[in-house]
């Protein structure tokens, strides 16, 4: 038996556990990069970022995708007029989108799968891929034999991330699932736990300013609020907004499917939130990211000066 001072759960995530018959037959995404051979034909269960990335990869190396997701709103976290024009990019490379699609059940057949979806409609491809989440990986530690309390898939922490059944826990990282299911956020949590193993206190990691990005082509990206969230704070702000695909930035490389929002607080002039999808938009959202994190207003913003002809020399006329 190991004995120690302190314990750190950060054991990671694992695929959400789904309620439809036959999910076994399902490849993880670990599955499907391991796998040496890409398949013909490809069904990805679930409308997340990895069946968004993964059906993007697929579909240009020549494979048949099709994504299942069970409602009209796939990539939930992002701004809805800019999933938009991703499921209508993602439709005109060729990939199948079904929209209220939910999986009811899968099954083996013949060399490949089928997959029984709402209004009864049958999928058939030669493998199909978990891509309906994930939750923290928790389940074979079994916390409570250490009288580490959980709330549904998830651990009981304080916002330092400390067990509030039994001190000498800490979690970091997916297992932790305090702030989004992203690396840099694993090292946020790891920085704050550590510090206060090491140097005592309750230092909280800070989640303002992580973007999140679901690496198609083009990219989307996100940070900070969208719409429906600052209206649900009863904030009062303004929504810049336009179609980029004639900006030279995105002529330049051919890319139709460019877009941007921004939401700017009223009365402070700060910034609430970015939205962009387009050519390097995982590398543009890194400034507005910035911004929030510092609490910059949009004044400020402008001040930057870009290099030309980057696309972040785009960031000023986004500001309105």
């Amino acid at each position: 038996m190991a004995e120690a001072k302190h314990i750190v759960i950060a054991s990671g995530s694992k695929p959400t556990p789904l309620p439809i018959a036959g999910s076994e037959h399902l490849l993880s995404s670990d599955d499907f990069l391991e796998m040496e051979n890409l398949p013909d034909s490809l069904i990805f269960v679930g409308g997340g970022y990895i069946s968004f990335e993964f059906a993007h990869i697929a579909a240009r190396a020549g494979a048949k995708v099709t994504i299942l997701h069970e409602n009209d709103r796939p990539l939930g976290h992002f701004d809805r007029d800019l999933v938009d024009r991703l499921v209508d990019k993602t439709r005109r490379i060729g990939i199948d989108v079904e929209l209220d699609s939910p999986a009811e059940r899968i099954e083996r057949s013949g060399a490949g799968v089928t997959v029984r979806a709402g209004h009864n409609r049958l999928f058939q491809a030669a493998a199909a891929v978990h891509g309906a989440g994930r939750v923290p990986d928790i389940d074979d530690l079994d916390p409570a034999a250490g009288g580490v309390e959980r709330e549904g898939r998830r651990l009981r922490l304080t916002p330092s991330l400390q067990s509030v059944s039994n001190p000498i826990v800490h979690a970091a990282g997916d297992a932790a699932l305090a702030g989004p299911m992203l690396t840099p956020v694993s090292e946020l949590d790891a920085e704050a736990v550590a510090a206060n193993l090491l140097e005592g206190g309750a230092r909280c990691p800070d989640y303002k300013g992580v973007p999140s990005v679901v690496f198609t082509i083009p990219a989307l990206a996100s940070v900070g609020l969208n719409e429906e969230q600052a209206r649900h704070d009863n904030l009062a702000f303004r929504v810049e907004q336009a179609d980029t695909g004639g900006w030279y930035a995105a002529r330049r490389l051919k890319e139709d499917a460019a877009a941007f929002k921004t939401l700017i607080e009223e009365n402070t002039g700060r910034l609430l939130g970015a939205h962009v999808i387009g050519p390097n938009a995982e590398e543009v959202i890194n400034i507005f990211a910035l911004a929030i994190r510092l609490g910059l207003t949009a004044d400020r913003l402008r001040e930057f000066v870009p290099a030309y002809p980057s696309q972040a020399a785009n960031v000023a006329y986004m500001l309105g």
